[in-house]
């Protein structure tokens, strides 16, 4: 299985250097979401609340989440899935997708921070902490997401179903995901904070072993 995941992300990593636009589109559509916040509250630095700029940031990632990883299944057509089932077992479709997709909202969340920071200043006191529920967050947007594509993907309407059926399930992670980056604005240490990942880690792998059991059943259908 994990040479059929190999060659399924890398079959993934090839369709995205073919289609760059897609990509440039997320960065342009991130840029321009920060550039209406720097607007929108005039942020200098003492004009902004740690509390506002941490909020806002991560509902930045999230919607940004949604239309990045919202096109993985959509953007297969059926004949495409089909082959794959003839090949491949499912869970290496979804373990590919899920490994995939936390690469690349990493990478957008990392590029998010900096831009971020550059535009609306950085009241974070502890950055490695702040990095570490990025890295936390970006693996569980992507895990929950690909899961919930992977079910939008057998019905019509997949865009206005996969945001119903995503939001009741990020809440709970976004949630923990605030209480941790609050930590690392206000300067709390790494040690300090050892629950709250350990919490943020088990979600993740909670939701990862959940895709691998649930999707043969969806993808039977």
């Amino acid at each position: 299985m994990l040479q059929e995941i190999k060659v399924l992300f890398q079959k993934e990593l090839q369709l995205e250097w073919r289609q760059k636009y897609a990509i440039h589109g997320l960065l342009l559509y991130l840029a321009s979401t920060i550039f209406i916040c720097y607007l929108s509250f005039k942020a200098k630095q003492e004009s902004i609340s740690p509390i506002t700029w941490n909020a806002l940031f991560w509902i930045i990632l999230l919607f940004i989440a949604i239309n990045a990883i919202g096109k993985s299944f959509t953007q297969e057509s059926s004949q495409r899935g089909i082959f794959y089932y003839t090949l491949v077992k499912p869970e290496s479709v979804i373990y590919s997708k899920i490994l995939y997709n936390s690469v690349l909202m990493i990478g957008i969340s990392l590029a998010g921070i900096i831009m971020y920071s550059w535009v609306m200043g950085n009241p974070v006191g502890n950055m490695s902490l702040y990095v570490i529920a990025l890295i936390l967050g970006s693996i569980g947007f992507a895990s929950t997401l690909s899961l919930v594509g992977g079910i939008a993907a057998q019905a019509e309407n997949t865009s206005t179903l996969m945001a119903v059926l995503s939001f009741p399930i990020i809440i709970p992670l976004l949630l923990f995901l605030l209480k941790l980056s609050k930590s690392a604005l206000d300067g709390i240490s790494l040690s300090e904070n050892w629950d709250e990942i350990a919490v943020l880690a088990s979600l993740d792998v909670i939701v990862i072993v959940l895709s691998g059991i649930l999707f043969p059943y969806i993808w039977r259908h």
